[in-house]
């Protein structure tokens, strides 16, 4: 990623005003995801919060109401980890936008949590973080066709850098698990699937763009998350402690973390396939700019491989197709 394009020290006053669009924000529950849902919403925007906890996406809704100064937002229910539930928040977005969605965040995602499987018995983080919001961008093209000027933004990592996928085996079904190197496939795995995606929004001739984004190192929850994935409580709490360490000396918040992926979704200028990230030493801190995909995600080879094994996997007939 070592090739960058300067956009200035842009910030959350630069976002265009957002008033008459619709965005879907996943995983705005917390974190990056809720700082999204909240700064677009206080834009004018009508932000649907794409959440997996009834309870928790209820309290996200109403601080992000008390931001919003156009339409009333909305919670909508989604479980990455399940194929049914993804088909199911599809079907809802497309009737509560009347198929006309502006952007989509693909923001939610588990990170190095212990060894697990989803609903559709894929493993835990490539089936939440890159299935699930594969199929579900697929399953919202329609509406997203319906937009104006419509963007789907898929957050990717840092960690996607040191990353490798496995075409054969994504769900280390005849591997070792290793939930650091689970993450960074998955990750890896997002900034693919956005760029194929693109490839494919381009060849079919859409006005839809897709673009990636990663927000650096941030202080979000997920390293509490993955605390709590581990049955063993001596394993669990020393996880939770060397994150809050890192986090409290090195991370960003949010406020600042988020900064990436609200300009891959509002700011002028930005392109299908272009990559958002920070832009100080390794994409770690910094102001957001255009960064370099990685090789992997450049390559139309393994791109077209991973769509079509996505599509495999979900059952999900892919669009454009």
């Amino acid at each position: 990623m070592a090739e960058r394009t300067n956009s200035g020290h842009w910030t959350e006053a630069d976002i265009p005003e957002q008033t008459g669009r619709t965005v879907l924000v996943t995983g705005a529950n917390s974190g990056l995801g809720l700082r999204t849902a909240d700064v677009l919403a206080g834009k004018g925007a009508r932000v649907l919060l794409a959440c997996r906890s009834p309870e928790r996406g209820a309290r996200a809704l109403e601080l992000v109401r008390r931001a919003a100064t156009g339409a009333a937002p909305e919670l909508v229910s989604l479980d990455l980890a399940d194929l049914a539930s993804v088909r199911a928040a599809a079907a809802s977005v497309r009737e509560l936008t009347g198929d006309a969605l502006d952007v989509l965040v693909n923001n939610a995602g588990l990170m190095a949590t212990a060894r697990g499987k989803t609903a559709d018995g894929f493993e835990t983080q490539f089936g939440t973080n890159h299935l699930g919001h594969a199929a579900l961008t697929w399953l919202l093209l329609p509406a997203l066709r319906g937009g104006q000027d419509a963007r789907v933004v898929t957050l990717s990592s840092v960690a996607a850098t040191g990353g490798g996928l496995s075409l054969t085996d994504p769900n280390f079904e005849h591997r070792r698990y290793n939930p650091g190197v689970a993450y960074a496939q998955s990750k890896l795995a997002n900034q693919i699937f956005a760029v194929e995606l693109d490839r494919h929004l381009r060849t079919a001739g859409e006005h839809v763009i897709s673009v990636a984004a990663h927000p650096g190192y941030v202080g979000t929850g997920l390293g509490a998350g993955m605390a709590r994935s581990y049955e063993n409580p001596l394993l669990s709490r020393g996880i939770l402690a060397v994150n809050r360490i890192g986090e409290t000396l090195f991370a960003m918040r949010p406020e600042q973390g988020t900064l990436p992926q609200l300009y891959a979704a509002t700011a002028p200028g930005v392109e299908g396939g272009d990559y958002i990230g920070p832009n100080g030493i390794g994409g770690l801190r910094g102001h957001p700019t255009k960064v370099r995909t990685l090789g992997a995600a450049r390559d139309a080879v393994t791109g077209r491989a991973l769509w079509d094994l996505t599509a495999k996997l979900t059952g999900v007939t892919p669009d454009p197709a």
